[in-house]
């Protein structure tokens, strides 16, 4: 039986949303596979978390230390290492802290490592089939990764659907005992929030998001009067940003803020996965784009081939005529 074990990010008590999308990755490696997930820190935010996720795995790995109360790759890395057991494929999602953790693990771990991936075929003797994206999505690529002696795998969150209420009765196993030695030459000194600027995007339940489709700083105005005409504000893909045309405090992203709106309007954006990293809770995306081709379409819930320069104005008046 294949042994697979999802490593579970959170955040204040609350998992992050890939914690839901682990066990369908993980159903098509192997439908038979054995789950377990694993969770490190420390206090009452990691019991919660842990019993969260009775609901969704048969087995959850606690392993509690005040080393880990601040999600440190090097010392998470050395906590995996002594619980997770050989030969086991190890999944974490692919976000800066899973592309810290991920390359170092596998290496302890004398396993093959595969990043970003975005969907699996299954296995065929010890071939694990997977795809992942490349040149911004454009390309599609398959993987075959050697599990002879495990792997280590970074998902990208938001490619798998979520599970959906329900579906374990699982029990909190503590393994804080077997972590062992978890000195670092690194540590946490602090947290530095970044500025929210002249608005606060992650606290929107609609986003009007532009990107390089919008061709000219003074095109903006025209998303501004549709997010007016939609009661919301204007959030922006980070070449905006490098063209310094919005504030950072706009960008989604991985480098820029995570938001979970309940729309997002996608215009004129392509949907790099780093762009798609920033959004959470599984909006409804609306994806306006001229290229047919674009990323954005393979996540959007309404795709549409159109100039936003002509398309948004249309939309405004119509909103407005309501």
């Amino acid at each position: 039986m294949t042994q697979i074990f999802a490593y579970i990010p959170f955040s204040n008590g609350v998992a992050e949303d890939v914690a839901m999308e682990f066990p369908t990755a993980a159903a098509k490696i192997d439908k038979g596979a054995s789950l377990t997930a694993v969770l490190t820190g420390s206090g009452a935010d990691l019991d919660k978390v842990a019993n969260d996720m009775t609901g969704l795995y048969a087995e959850v790995i606690k392993i509690s230390h005040g080393d880990l109360a601040y999600p440190n790759a090097e010392v998470v890395r050395k906590a995996l290492v002594n619980v997770i057991p050989a030969g086991a494929i190890v999944l974490a999602p692919h976000n800066t802290f899973g592309m810290d953790l991920a390359p170092g693990l596998s290496v302890k771990m004398n396993a093959s490592y595969a990043a970003d991936i975005v969907d699996f075929a299954g296995i065929e003797g010890t071939v694990l089939n997977a795809s992942r994206q490349e040149l911004g999505g454009a390309v599609s690529t398959h993987v075959a990764v050697d599990i002879a002696s495990g792997a280590v795998i970074t998902i990208r969150p938001g490619s798998f659907a979520p599970v959906e209420g329900k579906t374990a009765s699982g029990a909190v196993v503590d393994k804080s005992a077997n972590a062992g030695d978890l000195s670092a030459k690194r540590k946490f000194l602090e947290v530095v929030q970044a500025e929210v600027g002249d608005v606060d995007i992650t606290k929107a339940d609609v986003l009007v998001s532009i990107g390089r489709g919008i061709e000219e700083q003074e095109n903006i105005e025209i998303a501004e009067e549709l997010a007016k005409a939609m009661k919301t504000v204007v959030s922006c893909s980070r070449p905006i940003v490098d063209a310094k045309w919005l504030e950072k405090g706009r960008q989604v992203g991985t480098s820029g803020k995570t938001v979970k709106p309940k729309v997002y309007m996608a215009m004129g954006i392509s949907g790099s996965f780093q762009h798609l990293g920033g959004l959470k809770g599984n909006p409804f995306i609306v994806a306006v784009n001229k290229n047919p081709k674009a990323p954005i379409f393979q996540v959007a819930d309404v795709g549409i081939v159109a100039n936003i320069i002509e398309f948004m104005p249309e939309l405004t008046s119509a909103i407005n005529d309501l």
